[in-house]
């Protein structure tokens, strides 16, 4: 665990320093101006057209499609992370907690299990969102069924490789489109980005949608994950901009 946690620790210094990094890119991009975006360039940070069309346009709920401080880009951007296996070979997914039945699946497991195909948008705290994206995997909420949770049952705990963990509240992680995924854009899951799956909360920031996932910890208390004990933001709802504690 000792071990675990400083790799997590230099995950935390590499990932604070590859953000920024990625503002001052950003910085020095704008001020360059017209001449960067007609060389292309600027396509990797937003699409200026996308991001107008997403702040028009209106979700079900009655938000906005694009929350406040968002940009939209045109792909998704891998944001780091101490790497687990991508192996779908040595994939075991633990689902525990406060449940009646505890179960582990491997990757093929998860395969037979009934899946869903949505496209959805995902926002980053650091300010990008890539929209209507196809995203494939099990639906937390069959894995809950499967499990039997205890009535008290509030939170979920996602954990990743290496002791990473999001805490995440139970509404949520069942809400539909709160997925195990396996599958993006139409291609499996990129090692960069969590293979061979990783957790997918669309409506929360997207540190909350833990990568390389090893586990689903359903819990009646609250337990603050990796970035929540950092001063990140315990909820991390994007359109209410919960990005610190």
């Amino acid at each position: 665990m000792a071990k675990a946690k400083s790799r997590l620790d230099t995950y935390a210094v590499a990932d604070a320093a590859a953000r920024d990094n990625d503002r001052r890119r950003f910085l020095r991009l704008a001020g360059i101006g017209g001449a960067v975006a007609a060389l292309g360039a600027w396509w990797m940070f937003a699409d200026d057209d996308r991001t107008a069309a997403a702040r028009r346009e209106t979700l079900a709920n009655g938000r906005p499609r694009l929350p406040p401080g968002q940009k939209v880009l045109r792909k998704l951007k891998p944001m780091g992370g101490v790497p687990g296996s991508p192996n779908k070979s040595e994939f075991c997914l633990r689902v525990h907690g406060d449940v009646e039945q505890p179960f582990t699946i491997d990757f093929a497991e998860l395969l037979a299990m009934p899946q869903q195909d949505l496209e959805l948008d995902v926002h980053c705290v650091t300010g990008w969102s890539v929209l209507g994206e196809s995203w494939v995997g099990v639906p937390i909420a069959e894995l809950a069924a499967r499990a039997k949770l205890h009535d008290d049952v509030r939170h979920v705990i996602l954990e990743g490789a290496h002791g990473y963990t999001a805490n995440v509240r139970l509404d949520e992680a069942l809400a539909p489109g709160s997925m195990i995924a396996h599958r993006h854009a139409g291609e499996l899951l990129a090692e960069r980005n969590g293979a061979p799956a990783r957790a997918l909360i669309p409506a929360l920031y997207f540190w909350k949608s833990s990568k390389w996932l090893t586990g689903i910890r359903f819990s009646r208390a609250d337990q603050p994950g990796f970035w929540e004990v950092r001063g990140y933001h315990n909820h991390a709802d994007p359109w209410l901009e919960e990005r610190y504690g």
